[in-house]
């Protein structure tokens, strides 16, 4: 199948981070294992952090991360794009800069192999827009298609931004608009209007590079990423992680083009299902939220924001200085409550 017929995403089930196994049955597993201890393994798996955090030497840590999904775009190019875009995003979500990368690639035998050379140049464009460098990888005979990254940066240790440590009072920013899983899950069956896609396909392309590189002149108390397992869910780990509770104003969230109106229509990710089955007796919903926007929090992202929690003046400085209709200040975070989330 050569490049100009293939639809990438007729050879998949599921796509982008909405790929991702149930948190559920994840956690179920991960929770179950032994810890690997190690006095200069800084942050591990059982922090639910975005990358791990590994002392080198003095005062200098390696943040590495892996991510890798089956595409959620046609284009190869662009699905080489979105998925280094994500993965590079574990990166900049714990306030580091990526510096070297490794291509993961699971490929189908029924592809022309200029298929897997556009996916691998898109990947090779963003990690280069980034400042890295790819250096190898492992590639695989699969039916589906999925690519994407290992990605390692250095940073000081001081300087690691982490998804605990929000305080009551803080600021809660989104820096990308939501809703692209619903947007994404139209146009597979091409129900989505073009400009919703363009404006999804741009926000999974986009790098959370500014976002980070901004930040980082101000007060960053925690800090994670909105991907797979929606804003509920990785705003779920914060609020925990922090012993804190968060307030979040619906009315206030950046969304995708069209996508509340998709919604409506029942255009919903499995994912949006199998994170709500995770966190519903942990959210409080006001009762005047309607079901579009309930459904919008449990949405999961691919290529996601920056979810940063910082000072109140510190927050207004930063979106400001991002000057992006889609970075906003959405809520605040509260002394812990009986809920983790709440919606208003």
């Amino acid at each position: 199948m050569s490049k100009e017929n293939v639809r990438l995403t007729s050879m998949v089930k599921t796509s982008g981070c909405a790929a991702k196994l149930p948190p559920e049955k994840l956690h179920s597993v991960i929770d179950s294992l032994p810890l690997s201890e190690s006095p200069n393994l800084i942050e591990g798996f059982e922090s639910a952090d975005d990358a791990l955090v590994y002392r080198v030497e003095g005062d200098t840590v390696s943040v590495q991360t892996v991510d890798f999904f089956p595409p959620m775009v046609d284009d190869p190019f662009t699905f080489g794009q979105v998925a280094a875009a994500n993965a590079l995003s574990d990166v900049y979500a714990m306030g580091g800069e990526p510096h070297v990368a490794m291509n993961l690639m699971c490929f189908p035998s029924c592809l022309d192999l200029d298929v897997m050379r556009q996916i691998l140049l898109g990947g090779l464009s963003k990690v280069k827009e980034a400042g890295a460098v790819i250096a190898g990888g492992h590639t695989i005979e699969d039916p589906t298609p999925k690519y994407g990254l290992c990605v390692t940066g250095f940073m000081k240790r001081d300087k690691v931004w982490s998804n605990k440590g929000a305080k009551a009072g803080d600021a809660i920013v989104l820096t990308k608009a939501l809703g692209v899983g619903i947007v994404n899950t139209a146009a597979k069956v091409d129900e989505a209007a073009p400009e919703s896609v363009r404006e999804a396909v741009l926000s999974m392309t986009t790098l959370n590079k500014k976002a980070r590189d901004t930040a980082v002149k101000y007060t960053v108390h925690a800090a994670t990423d909105v991907t797979g397992f929606s804003l509920s869910g990785h705003g779920s780990e914060v609020a925990m992680g922090s012993g804190v509770s968060l307030e979040i104003k619906v009315g206030d969230l950046p969304v995708i083009s069209g996508a509340l109106e998709l919604a409506s229509l029942g255009f919903l990710p499995e994912g949006r299902y199998t994170n709500e089955n995770w966190l519903y007796s942990k959210i409080s919903y006001a009762d005047s939220i309607p079901q579009d926007y309930r459904d919008l929090t449990y949405d999961p992202q691919t290529s996601g924001g920056l979810l940063l929690f910082m000072p109140q003046e510190d927050a207004e400085m930063f979106v400001k200085d991002m000057n992006l209709p889609c970075c906003k200040v959405i809520g605040r975070v509260m002394p812990q409550g009986d809920c983790l989330i709440y919606y208003v």
